[in-house]
């Protein structure tokens, strides 16, 4: 089992993020990944670096794998993803995935363009996809359709293409990136949501390819500490997705969670003080088929959790 720390740009300077990592690669934690956001999603998280920058200061300064979840299409075209990701992947062989997903209007509302529907972003994301891997199969690209490319070729690529996950929180999304993409990344969520979603995977033709899980919990001194953290830094995160992807600004997800209490956050993020509850939690996603777990401690307490984590979850989840 691969156990990854996840750096969230939306909560923290990349400064810190950067000295996360390298904390987290010394503890123990063997992967990473990160968000790639335009705004946070909310004014109390405060941060938001620009990832693809962060990335390269990140694989240059540890050896860790690192991944990455964004959005072609709209805020980024597929080309310069696919040119970013190539770079990477030759300056770091074998280190490096990229996970693409429909997008969120809080960061892809930047440019002033319509919002397209679900269906649209959807078949937007598709065309992109095909965009980034002819692209670095060494193909000259020339398409029109809800992207348009023209005679574009990437000259530097690395020698193995990065793998290209697609993200889905949904079964409908799950079961149609099951025909196209190369592995599948979702967030946590209760035992039979997520067997729905990985049989959903199978069922649209990714049975064979790897599962990736972002677990979103919070871990701190004490219960109330930890409740508290998860509700001050992810109650804005409280929502059903299509409530978040229609939201456009930080403020709009500040309004919508000032009804949310703390207690409401359990449903989204797995809250205990106990190492051995985390541990279970755990066990139970990787009997799902989950081999690639990137651990989100949503509260502001990352030494602790990257710590305590590395001393006693780490190596339990090995030895068991």
């Amino acid at each position: 089992m691969k156990i990854g720390f996840h750096a969230s740009h939306e909560q923290f300077k990349p400064s810190e993020l950067l000295n996360l990592v390298k904390l987290a690669e010394k503890a123990g934690f063997n992967t990473a990944m990160c968000s790639d956001h335009f705004h946070p999603w909310g004014k109390n998280q405060g941060e938001c670096g620009f990832a693809w920058t962060w990335l390269g200061a990140a694989l240059n300064t540890t050896s860790l794998p690192f991944g990455v979840v964004t959005s072609p299409g709209q805020r980024y075209h597929p080309a310069i993803i696919a040119q970013a990701a190539a770079t990477l992947g030759e300056m770091f062989p074998d280190r490096f995935w990229i996970a693409v997903g429909s997008g969120q209007l809080l960061n892809e509302g930047i440019t002033g363009e319509r919002w397209p529907t679900k269906t649209e972003r959807n078949e937007r994301l598709k065309e992109s996809a095909a965009i980034m891997k002819a692209l670095w199969s060494g193909g000259t690209v020339t398409y029109r359709g809800y992207i348009n490319i023209e005679d574009a070729t990437l000259y530097t690529r690395p020698k193995k293409s990065p793998l290209l996950i697609g993200a889905a929180i949904s079964v409908e999304t799950a079961e149609w990136i099951g025909g196209w993409a190369d592995g599948l990344i979702t967030t946590s969520k209760p035992k039979e949501e997520l067997q729905n979603i990985i049989k959903a995977f199978h069922r649209g033709g990714g049975k064979g390819n790897p599962i990736y899980l972002k677990a979103q919990l919070s871990y701190d001194k004490t219960e109330e500490e930890a409740l508290n953290g998860a509700w001050e830094q992810w109650k804005t995160n409280a929502f059903k997705n299509r409530v978040q992807t229609e939201l456009k600004i930080p403020e709009q997800f500040d309004d919508a969670s000032e009804l949310v209490k703390p207690e409401d956050i359990h449903s989204k993020v797995y809250i205990s003080a106990d190492i051995e509850d985390h541990i279970k939690k755990l066990e139970e996603y990787n009997k799902l088929g989950f081999e690639h777990i990137y651990l989100h401690n949503v509260n502001r307490s990352q030494k602790k959790f990257i710590e305590d984590f590395a001393r006693q979850v780490i190596p339990a989840l090995q030895i068991r």
